[in-house]
């Protein structure tokens, strides 16, 4: 692989070249993950640490009762985990009228992630998850320091969720949100975090941690009970793939939006984007109208795999159903597909790689920012609202329901290439991961931008109908270029913090090695030794 860096995009960073490598939307998180490796951990069990670090140090994005997605390359094989939760067996349709709610106990499905850790480290880890968590328990002990997009991130969610149960006492200490540069510290997740590990996670979903959460929920009009949790188990589900060239992009399947980058992919192949350059006109467009068809599949079809009918991954795959697709893109004007318009959302994203060869792309998610605003006291344990993926509209394949897995948008990626890992990546932030992916994968395989370059580049988000937003630092040639096509272009500012996302890459060097790159856009850092 020859590295192609160049300074055409504002950023501070070159990419990190290393035998082993962390990246991470967090320094702190970085570095907890580096120390796991360097006392003999592997990949797997790095990000385990960064996972569990970032719970505590980037609140903001996740937390000890989020949902989380794995796909890894062990050494010799590509495997691919779900470990999203499901809804109380209480949620019948109609516990719900008009739209589902964003916070609150009705928005909280059965918490994976903390299930992701232990099944990971059980199967691939090396070293024990006391000393993997080690880390993390001590930054929610001993305290850390805020960082600034985290800070501005963390103060804005407070002004939303301080009456929600639990918050302002975990999340708002002296009645206001930490500033960036003071210190937080959340004794009460250091003592879950023990339990976990003393427990293997049993704690969490049939213990006293889970009688705790059950308790809460029921005091508070939840739905949630031990039997939920009790019930709760992961999917080793593999992956779902799509070939652009001589490189294999491949998602979890559904309950995930990762079908879309594919689906687009498989368009993009029928283009003539390979006559384009990275910042071209046509080439931009052309992703942002195979985009939008992918989305009005997505938006349409995707759910629960078990509740997806015939129109499961197979068919929107399908390589024949694809070209058709794509013969619907016009080169000379934008058209409006009917896309659908998800909301923005709070994801942390880490991904990693070691020398013996062991790559891990790994993401953890509360949904939006902080969640439902739950936070379970005593516990340190703040609740995702992942139940607001789902959709109360009679008879879609998404509608909520009991013992049902919502829409997810969270999704790791993974790049492979004659039968061998070429690179673990994602970008988080709601709407914008799918698409994401297809702008890095695109970045660094057809246009050979190494990692930080295309995690530095501009970004553009298909929302609705004509509607994109584009970042200011698009040349104004191309923004001018993408309206006279039809495109309705909205500027949007660089502090909308998950709108352009937050993406993190490692790849690997043919020789062994890799390089990594981290997001500008928020307080993350590549880092290796």
């Amino acid at each position: 692989m020859h590295l192609r860096h160049d300074a055409a995009y504002p950023s501070r960073r070159s990419p990190v070249l290393a035998e082993n490598v962390v990246a991470t939307s967090q320094p702190l998180a970085t570095q907890a993950g580096l120390a796991i490796l360097q006392l003999g951990g592997n990949a797997v069990d790095a990000a385990i640490a960064t996972a569990a670090a970032l719970t505590i140090v980037e609140p903001t994005g996740c937390g000890l009762g989020s949902d989380a997605f794995c796909i890894l390359w062990d050494g010799e094989k590509l495997h691919g985990l779900n470990a999203s939760g499901r809804s109380p067996a209480a949620w019948t349709p109609d516990r719900f009228a008009g739209e589902m709610p964003q916070h609150g106990w009705d928005a909280v499905t059965v918490p994976g992630m903390v299930s992701a850790w232990v099944e990971l480290s059980e199967k691939f880890g090396k070293l024990d998850l006391e000393t993997v968590l080690a880390p993390a328990i001590r930054y929610a002990e001993d305290g850390f320091i805020v960082s600034p997009v985290v800070g501005a991130l963390w103060e804005k969610g407070a002004a939303t969720l301080k009456d929600q149960p639990g918050f302002a006492a975990t999340f708002m200490p002296d009645g206001r949100a930490p500033k960036a540069g003071e210190r937080f510290r959340n004794p009460d997740a250091a003592k879950t975090l023990r339990a976990i590990a003393a427990t293997k996670g049993r704690a969490f979903y049939e213990g006293e941690i889970a009688e705790t959460i059950a308790a809460y929920a029921a005091a508070n009009g939840g739905a949630m009970t031990v039997a939920d949790l009790a019930a709760h188990h992961n999917d080793w589900c593999g992956t779902i793939s799509q070939t652009f060239d001589d490189v294999e992009l491949h998602e979890i399947p559904p309950n995930g939006q990762g079908i879309a980058a594919l689906m687009a992919l498989g368009m993009l192949e029928h283009t003539a984007i390979r006559d384009c350059g990275p910042d071209d006109l046509l080439a931009v467009h052309l992703q942002i109208e195979a985009i939008k068809l992918a989305y009005r599949d997505l938006d349409a079809y995707v759910a629960d795999r078990d509740h997806m009918g015939e129109v499961d991954e197979t068919a929107l795959l399908d390589p024949a159903y694809l070209k058709s697709r794509a013969a619907l893109i016009e080169s000379d004007r934008a058209q409006d597909f009917g896309a659908g318009a998800p909301k923005l959302g709070g994801t942390v994203l880490m991904n990693v790689g070691d020398a013996s060869g062991m790559m891990v792309s790994f993401i953890q998610s509360n949904y939006a920012g902080f969640g439902s605003g739950v936070v379970v006291p005593g516990t340190g344990i703040s609740m995702q609202n992942r139940g607001f993926g789902f959709t109360t509209e009679q008879g879609h394949p998404n509608q909520v329901g009991p013992n049902k897995r919502p829409f997810h948008t969270i999704i790791p990626g993974f790049a492979m290439k004659n039968g061998k890992p070429l690179m673990a990546f994602g970008m988080m932030g709601g709407p914008i991961q799918a698409q994401g992916h297809v702008q890095l994968l695109l970045r660094t395989q057809l246009w050979g931008q190494d990692p930080q370059t295309a995690a530095d580049a501009p970004r553009w988000r298909a929302i609705e109908g004509l509607d994109i937003a584009c970042e200011p630092t698009m040349s104004a040639a191309l923004l001018e270029g993408l309206e006279s096509l039809g495109h309705a272009v909205r500027i949007e500012a660089p502090d909308n913090a998950f709108g352009f996302g937050g993406a993190q890459l490692v790849q690997r060097f043919d020789h062994g090695g890799y390089a990594a790159g981290s997001d500008p856009r928020k307080d993350g850092q590549a880092g290796g030794y």
